[in-house]
């Protein structure tokens, strides 16, 4: 990601899970843990999505810590169904020791954050194309910031514009932006920056 990125092994379920962590300059307002797309799909921590969001965060002034999921570049294990990979969230929350994180995730990532939402007392969450039509994903915290791309071709934005209605969830839409925000990077971290402070007060 960048030259500061630094490397951490944490202990899981099924063995170690490889992280990448960036920090903020000064002290750190807090935790932000970010998922990554489909691990059986080319998703990693290096996933140009995941990195945008540790970007803007680390901007906010969060410590971002990317995990690989099991079966994913170093971490051990294999792919267990989204089970066993809420699991290895929650280990990587329990090793770092944070109380009320930010969760953020992409895709398959997005889904897995809102189910570890529903065991985890969140400051914010922050979710990307979160795939609704893939995964169940239960009701999430008023304040989730929820960012999708105008011409997703993976996860329908009329699909997750009936997630968020029941829930009041206004959904942020990038212009012409598909599933992995082809060309449209810069759109996304603004929309996470510009509306961080707005939407923790909806």
């Amino acid at each position: 990601m960048r030259p500061a990125t630094r490397r951490e092994t944490v202990r899981g379920p099924a063995g170690d899970i490889e992280c990448a962590v960036d920090e903020p300059q000064g002290a750190a307002r807090g935790i932000a843990l970010i998922a990554h797309p489909h691990p059986l799909y080319g998703g990693t921590l290096d996933n140009k999505v995941v990195q945008t969001l540790a970007r803007a965060l680390v901007e906010l002034g969060y410590a971002a810590w990317r995990p690989n999921f099991r079966g994913v570049g170093r971490s051990e294990g294999a792919y267990d169904e989204g089970r066993g990979e809420v699991e290895d969230l929650a280990a990587v929350l329990e090793h770092v020791r944070a109380e009320h994180p930010v969760l953020a995730g992409f895709s398959f990532g997005a889904a897995m954050q809102a189910k570890l939402a529903a065991r985890v007392a969140a400051q914010r969450l922050a979710l990307v194309g979160i795939a609704v039509n893939h995964f169940a994903a239960p009701a999430v915290p008023a304040g989730t910031l929820l960012i999708h791309g105008e011409r997703d071709e993976t996860v329908p934005l009329a699909a997750v514009r009936a997630w968020a209605q029941p829930q009041n969830l206004p959904v942020i839409v990038v212009p012409g932006a598909d599933h992995f925000f082809h060309h449209k990077l810069p759109e996304l971290r603004l929309a996470v920056t510009g509306n961080w402070d707005s939407a923790a007060h909806a």
